[in-house]
């Protein structure tokens, strides 16, 4: 038996910002995009009091808190900051899965969990004065429900025994794994808490919702026993952006996917991966999104395959203009594989060169120099 923590900086991003900026403490603080066009990343609890929430778009934000204080994302400060935050959790354990920059599951040996995560709040605030809820049981299930009830800025333990008194009376969609389409089927049926979902029958669920109703009756009666993942290996490397203004003119979007694919492309080479499927993401100005996938017959961490596969997904997709957002995604990553060309300077040889001078020069300058001639054609 181990205890499981669940660590998660509250409104990280926010946090760190009123943190470094006292005046913002206490004041609704908006982090994300541009004002007009872009997407909230994260929001302090006081902007949370107006229904503004991460994701939702920063016009609609700031009609329910025109006052906030807006900032943009400062990715590398927050990154430096979560390398200080996880020294902390080593500190107690090197059983640790990283959720994300801000959250991690760590592994104790039973009946050290409480008293270890007293502590890491009490240095975390001491250290680096910021707020962190941590929820502490025997699952990653549990631990995770514990941590969303602590907040914000708290600590709370649910053992086995407290689901039928803690976890029940919960809407159903407070439930991990429970989201808002499944959250309706649920409902349609007359299950609307976790309660209901526990009392319901295994197998009917099973039909309803798949393998994934099988799952939902056991988190709903407190039971899971997934381990930790100590060392996970990414799913994809991707790289999206929202557009300053939206984009009318075919060749102008095929213009930031090359530039887009040259940045994926760096990342794979530098990251020692390549790809074996490429996902073309498409926004519209309405706010449509839509996905395709190519399967590639080799791996790659080539710009210009990357860059052709996005364009004959762009061309079989027909998304009609205008273009709010467009974004690569790498996936089927394997570690350290290339398929070796057969002939001496062939094109594979020729573009790997050029990929390794780009990535040269971009190392150097701490940024891409030089351009391939396509990108000329995206307006600023």
């Amino acid at each position: 038996m181990r205890d499981i923590l669940l660590c998660d900086l509250d409104a990280f991003f926010a946090s760190v910002e009123q943190r470094d900026h006292p005046e913002y403490r206490g004041r609704p603080v908006i982090v994300g995009g541009d004002r007009n066009r872009g997407v909230v990343s994260t929001c302090s609890y006081a902007a949370r009091r107006y229904g503004v929430h991460s994701a939702m778009p920063m016009g609609t934000a700031l009609k329910l808190c025109p006052h906030a204080v807006v900032l943009p994302v400062a990715m590398a400060r927050y990154k430096a900051v979560s390398r200080q935050i996880f020294a902390i959790f080593e500190r107690y354990t090197p059983e640790i899965e990283r959720v994300s920059i801000d959250e991690a599951y760590l592994a104790l040996p039973c009946g050290q969990g409480i008293e270890a995560a007293q502590a890491i709040r009490r240095i975390v605030r001491a250290e680096l004065d910021l707020p962190i809820s941590i929820g502490i049981s025997s699952n990653k299930l549990l631990a995770k429900m514990a941590s969303e009830l602590a907040k914000p800025d708290g600590l709370r333990a649910i053992l086995p025994e407290d689901v039928p008194t803690v976890i029940w009376p919960l809407p159903v969609g407070k439930l991990p794994g429970v989201g808002p389409k499944t959250e309706k089927i649920l409902q349609a049926r007359g299950i609307s808490t976790i309660g209901d979902l526990a009392a319901g029958n295994e197998d009917e669920l099973a039909r309803l919702l798949g393998v994934n109703g099988r799952e939902l009756y056991r988190f709903a009666h407190g039971r899971d026993d997934r381990p930790l993942e100590l060392a996970r290996e990414p799913k994809s490397i991707g790289k999206e952006e929202t557009f300053g203004r939206d984009i009318a003119n075919p060749e102008e979007l095929l213009a930031v996917l090359a530039r887009l694919a040259g940045e994926v492309g760096y990342r794979l080479r530098r990251q020692g991966y390549t790809c074996l499927a490429v996902t073309l993401k498409l926004k519209r100005g309405d706010f449509t999104t839509y996905t395709r996938t190519r399967t590639l017959n080799t791996g790659t961490d080539d710009d210009g395959r990357l860059y052709q596969a996005a364009v004959e997904l762009f061309h079989q997709s027909r998304v009609a203009p205008p273009w709010r957002l467009a974004g690569i995604q790498a996936a089927g990553l394997v570690k350290g594989f290339r398929q070796e060309s057969l002939f001496a300077g062939s094109e594979e040889e020729k573009g790997e060169k050029l990929n390794k001078a780009l990535d040269a020069l971009r190392e150097k300058y701490g940024r891409p120099v030089v351009r391939r001639a396509v990108t000329l054609k995206e307006k600023e």
